[in-house]
C-alpha cells in the first residue's frame, strides 16, 4: 500500500482497535478453556467442539465475505486440499497442546511458546524462503536461545510444550504462506476437514455417557463458545492486518503471550529465579525483534513504501488471490 493510498485516520483507529481486541481474546482464551475443563471436558472433547462449532462460525464468516466461489474453487484442487489437510493436522495439534497446557498448570509454558513463535517464523523464513535476517533478528534469536536453555535448566528437561507450540504454529504458517487461500476460506476448509472426526468423537462420548455437552446449562454454554472463541479473533486479525503497518502488528502480537504469562503467574505456577531469568532473556529478545521491525519499516518508508502485510500463514497478499493460480504458483522466495 503506497503512502498516498493509506487508510483514513478513522479506519486506522478501527484497525488498531480490532487488532488489540483480537490479541486480547487470544490472551484471555486460557480462561475460557479452563472453564470448559471445569465442566469436566478434557482436551479431546474441547477440540471436538472447537472443530464442529468452529465450522459453523467459519461458514458464517465465508457467507458474510461472499467467498463461496473461492471455497468451491479450492475444493476442485486436490493439491491445495492436501496442503490444507496438513495445515489442519498441524493447527489441531497446536490447539490440543495449548488446551492440555492451560488446563494442566502449564500456562507459563504456553506463554513461552508464543513468545518464541515470531522468532521461529523468522528462522523459517531465512531457511525456506531465503529471507535475510538482519542484526536485530540474529541478536533476538541468540537471546531467545539463551532463554530456552535457562528454561531447560530450570525445568530439568526441555520445555517441550513451548517447543511443540512454537514449531507446530510456525510449520502451519509456512504451509499457509505457500498456499494462496484467504484466511477465511482456509479456516473454513480446515474446520471442515476436522469437523467430521470431531463430530464422530463427540457422538461416541455422548452416547457412551462420557460426554459433558448436555450435563448442565454451563457446559452447553462454554462448549458452544468454542466456536466464536476460535473464529472471531481470526476474523478481527484478518481485517486489521489488511489495514495496519507490519510494525504495529508486530508489537500487538506480543500482547497475547504477555496476558497468558500474567494469568499463569497469578494462578500460582512455579516461577523460580532461573525461570524468571529465562523469561527476561525472552522479553529482551522480543524488544530487540520489535525495534528491528520498526527500523526496517522506517527504512522502507524512505523509499515511499509503507509495508502492510499479514502475519505469515494467516493471510495472503491480495495480489496473490487469483483463483487460477491457487496452489500452482506459490509466492516467490523473499
Amino acid at each position: 500500500m503506497s503512502a498516498s493510498s493509506a487508510p483514513p485516520a478513522s479506519e486506522a483507529r478501527a484497525a488498531l482497535g480490532a487488532g488489540v481486541f483480537c490479541y486480547l481474546i487470544w490472551g484471555f482464551v486460557p480462561l475460557v478453556f479452563q472453564q470448559m475443563g471445569q465442566q469436566g471436558a478434557d482436551a479431546w472433547e474441547i477440540m471436538g467442539h472447537r472443530a464442529v462449532w468452529g465450522l459453523v462460525w467459519a461458514a458464517l464468516l465465508v457467507m458474510l465475505s461472499r467467498q463461496w466461489t473461492q471455497v468451491m474453487a479450492v475444493l476442485r484442487q486436490p493439491k491445495v486440499l492436501g496442503w490444507l489437510a496438513l495445515s489442519a493436522v498441524l493447527i489441531a495439534g497446536n490447539w490440543t497442546t495449548y488446551i492440555i497446557a492451560v488446563n494442566n498448570g502449564r500456562t507459563l509454558d504456553a506463554s513461552l511458546g508464543y513468545y518464541l513463535n515470531p522468532l521461529l517464523n523468522m528462522a523459517a523464513g531465512a531457511w525456506l524462503f531465503r529471507e535475510k535476517i538482519d542484526w536485530a533478528g540474529k541478536i533476538a534469536m541468540a537471546l531467545a536461545a539463551v532463554g530456552v536453555l535457562l528454561q531447560t535448566i530450570a525445568l530439568g528437561h526441555a520445555p517441550w510444550v513451548s517447543i511443540i507450540l512454537a514449531l507446530t504454529f510456525a510449520a502451519y504458517g509456512v504451509i499457509r504462506k505457500r498456499v494462496s487461500v484467504d484466511a477465511q476460506t482456509g479456516l473454513f476448509l480446515e474446520c471442515l476437514l476436522l469437523a467430521l472426526p470431531g463430530l464422530i468423537w463427540l457422538i461416541h462420548i455422548e452416547t457412551s455417557g462420557a460426554g459433558h455437552f448436555t450435563q448442565s446449562a454451563g457446559s452447553v454454554f462454554w462448549l458452544l463458545f468454542a466456536g466464536p472463541a476460535t473464529v472471531i479473533p481470526l476474523a478481527l486479525f484478518a481485517w486489521a492486518a489488511r489495514r495496519m503497518p507490519l510494525s504495529s502488528m508486530g508489537f500487538l502480537q506480543f500482547l497475547a503471550p504477555t496476558i497468558v504469562f500474567i494469568i499463569g503467574a497469578l494462578q500460582g505456577e512455579a516461577l523460580g529465579p532461573l525461570r524468571i531469568a529465562s523469561f527476561v532473556f525472552i522479553w529482551i529478545a522480543v524488544a530487540v525483534f520489535a525495534v528491528g521491525a520498526v527500523l526496517k519499516v522506517r527504512r522502507a518508508s524512505v523509499t515511499a513504501e509503507t509495508i502492510v502485510a499479514p502475519e505469515p500463514g494467516l493471510l495472503d497478499d491480495p495480489a496473490e488471490d487469483r483463483m487460477d493460480a491457487i496452489g500452482e504458483n506459490p509466492p516467490p522466495a523473499r
